[in-house]
């Protein structure tokens, strides 16, 4: 398979983050990637740069001021103290209910909480450059399909699925996985899938489609009620407007066993099917592996694999983005195991 590496994307190396309270090193860091790059490169996959400019597709996704945050946020953290390139910047007070998020405030950290929804996503010098390119390897994958490839993998990082139209959360700046669907949407596939099977609800991907009947957002995930993002990913949220009925949320308790996740994998490939896409985006998040630090589901290794399969047999052009997965010893495997599972039934895949 045809997999697009972003080189740029240890450029963001931030190193602690916020979590429980607690200033920790980073869950999220470039480890997780260049295990994944080796894991494939080992496996024969054809290992390749980004080559499409995103920019035209962010700018469908995001908006124009958060955009511009994102660029040069951390130009203007150093412009406050030339010290503050030691120092991690963290928002500190967020527009919550009664307060207002219609203007924004010239103060950067009181951006920094405009601009954000937890204060676990650390910003770092290479932080534009590195979530920029990993947008550019979701196009370029998408290129790759429209000339032919069944299936495509976008590995870079950091993550998108929480990233909304004017927010960045949950380690998430831009969102790959919907830059990719209005990718697919330009090639001029009128109905275009997406299918998150990360642990953690794609509240970012969901918002962006919510009201859209031209692309099905499903995701399986951990329920909302105990699990992050906590505030998005019930099962009653199905769309509004013309999107109602076009948003499929199927939460599953903490500790799942891998029978319940594959359940709900049958009910969100049938909600796809039924949908008759022209394309399927795949928000991969690897973190439903049984030893993933800050999830609790019980997949395993060779799951990972029947998952490709299954994903295979929905017969759709597919581009894999990759998203979650922390449990870095076993994230290149895991990764290894979908994109082999999905190209076993391909002509010329390994056996």
């Amino acid at each position: 398979m045809i997999v697009y590496f972003p080189p740029l994307h240890a450029r963001h190396a931030p190193p602690c983050e916020i979590f429980r309270g607690e200033r920790v090193p980073c869950f999220e860091t470039p480890e997780r990637a260049a295990i994944v790059h080796e894991a494939l490169r080992q496996r024969g996959h054809a290992l390749r740069e980004p080559d499409r400019d995103s920019s035209p597709f962010l700018a469908r996704v995001h908006t124009p001021p958060y955009l511009a945050f994102l660029e040069t946020a951390w130009a203007r953290w150093l412009a406050l103290d030339a010290d503050n390139a030691g120092r991690q910047p963290f928002p500190s007070v967020w527009p919550v209910r009664s307060l207002r998020s219609d203007v924004e405030p010239g103060n950067f950290i009181a951006q920094l909480g405009l601009y954000s929804f937890d204060n676990g996503t650390p910003i770092s010098a290479g932080t534009w450059l590195a979530a920029k390119q990993a947008a550019d390897a979701a196009v370029s994958a998408v290129a790759c399909l429209g000339a032919g490839e069944v299936g495509v993998f976008s590995a870079g990082r950091p993550p998108g699925h929480h990233a909304g139209r004017d927010f960045m959360g949950g380690y998430c700046f831009l969102n790959h996985a919907a830059v990719a669907a209005e990718a697919l949407r330009e090639a001029g596939c009128r109905r275009v899938a997406i299918l998150d099977v990360d642990y953690h609800h794609g509240n970012g991907t969901q918002s962006l489609f919510y009201d859209r009947a031209d692309v099905l957002f499903v995701s399986i995930h951990g329920d909302p009620r105990s699990e992050y993002p906590f505030y998005l990913g019930h099962a009653d949220e199905t769309g509004s407007g013309a999107g109602a009925g076009f948003n499929l949320n199927l939460p599953l308790p903490a500790g799942s066993s891998v029978a319940d996740w594959f359940s709900a994998l049958d009910v969100a490939l049938a909600r796809i099917a039924g949908f008759r896409p022209e394309a399927l985006v795949v928000s991969l998040g690897l973190d439903t592996y049984a030893g993933d630090p800050i999830s609790r589901f019980a997949l395993q290794a060779a799951d990972f694999r029947q998952l490709g399969r299954c994903l295979r047999r929905q017969n759709l052009p597919t581009a894999f983005i990759l998203e979650g997965g922390y449990a870095v010893a076993a994230l290149g495997v895991n990764a290894a195991g979908v994109l082999d599972g999905f190209e076993e039934s391909c002509p010329g895949g390994p056996a």
